[in-house]
């Protein structure tokens, strides 16, 4: 009969993975479970919850650093931040809604093991970026720990940047310390309509290569901008480049204005502010252009140079009926189509591969998520390298097993 653990303290994880150990059985290591739905079905059917596991342990705002236990609720740790006008800078997103479950239910510990990062990252870095330290058991069954929270205290090898991104398949995380940086004042985007992809790019990149400092770079097709609930991108009547500005309030005006001077080549420029800012770039870091209920198509997150972008996500589309949209400056598209039976991954994978880059498959049916393969395939060399890694935290094979490939 499945076991399914619930422990209270880092003691008892270190029990129940010793008890895995000694008898061989693998370990689905899961948060809340809000993100079950993504990367590869579970292997095993002992579950290891680590949803108890919650709560801010250390919040030093002058310090700028946090630390709180696993399970703890992402949206917990932001309503605290805000009570200091600061943030988790690489804006998590929460797939909730676009996975067919709830929102704010996503943990810290399932975040950072899924090295999730939403549109600042053009600027701010990716979530294992702003992971400092943790402790955590490994597969061998001993608690271990790296970083700390002061970076250039730490000594040794950062372990923490390989554990973030390894979606619990190298260690069971009990505590974790990420940095935190401040609000801005204010935060404007600029927007550009009615531009096709290619020049929604070259508009992009015009406005990341200024000296304005762009914090958000996205493009959203009429269908997807039709979705928003922001009423001057839903009432565009077409598509919707938009440019993120962040920071003092003199600053961003002076920002905006010059912007839209400069981006006034490409086409017609209108402005955000506020709560229609943040309300739209949440939309796009949430992904709802394709959250909509009903809408069961397959989704891929794929990650190519900014300048390959807009033509991959033309072909795409073109090529599989299916819609896209852009972020990160054109470096990400997304992708939704509708290929219940193995989510075009060959023809998805063939076409990102002649750019160098990488598909991720985000949404698909369980089946589907089994059959092909969630992340985009490695060269030998790495592979072989992550077996290793493997082999060395987790020689048995236990934790998490099949996760991210069938043969991990």
């Amino acid at each position: 009969m499945a076991e399914h653990f619930k422990p209270e303290t880092p003691e008892q994880v270190k029990d129940a993975v010793a008890w895995a150990i000694a008898e061989e059985i693998p370990l689905e290591i899961i948060g809340a479970g809000s993100k079950r739905g993504l990367g590869r079905p579970s292997n095993a059917e002992t579950v290891l919850e680590l949803s108890a596991l919650k709560g801010i342990s250390l919040y030093e705002a002058e310090e700028l650093v946090l630390s709180a236990g696993p399970g703890t609720l992402l949206s917990e740790i932001e309503a605290t931040l805000a009570e200091s006008r600061q943030q988790l800078a690489f804006e998590p997103p929460d797939y909730g809604p676009l996975l067919g479950g709830l929102t704010e239910a996503g943990t810290l510990g399932g975040m950072i093991a899924c090295n999730l990062s939403g549109p600042r990252r053009i600027k701010a870095g990716a979530a294992r970026d702003h992971f400092l330290g943790f402790n955590a058991v490994s597969g061998r069954g001993e608690a271990f720990k790296s970083g700390g929270r002061v970076v250039k205290n730490v000594t040794g090898y950062d372990l923490s940047k390989l554990l973030c991104g390894s979606w619990g398949t190298l260690g069971a995380m009990t505590d974790l310390t990420v940095k935190v940086l401040p609000v801005a004042e204010k935060a404007w985007t600029v927007l550009v309509l009615g531009l096709d992809l290619e020049t929604s790019g070259q508009a992009m990149t015009a406005a990341l290569k200024s000296p304005y400092e762009v914090s958000g770079a996205a493009c959203l097709p009429a269908n997807s901008a039709a979705r928003s609930k922001t009423s001057y991108v839903a009432e565009a009547g077409g598509s919707v480049t938009a440019i993120r500005v962040e920071g003092p309030g003199p600053s961003v005006e002076y920002r905006v204005a010059a912007l839209r001077k400069q981006l006034a080549a490409f086409g017609e420029t209108e402005e955000l502010h506020s709560h229609n800012s943040s309300g739209f770039w949440r939309e796009v870091r949430d992904v709802m252009p394709f959250a909509a209920e009903g809408d069961r198509r397959c989704v891929w997150k794929i990650s190519v140079a900014p300048t390959a972008g807009p033509a991959l996500a033309e072909e795409l589309t073109e090529s599989l009926g299916g819609d896209a949209f852009l972020d990160w400056g054109g470096g990400l598209v997304w992708l939704a189509v509708d290929a219940p039976q193995d989510g075009a991954a060959d023809t998805i994978r063939a076409a990102v591969d002649a750019t160098g880059g990488h598909a991720t498959l985000i949404r698909a049916p369980e089946p589907v998520r089994a059959a092909v393969s969630v992340f985009h395939p490695s060269s030998a060399g790495v592979a072989a390298l992550s077996k290793r890694v493997k082999e060395n935290f987790d020689p048995r094979g236990l934790l998490n097993p099949g996760r991210m490939y069938a043969e991990l």
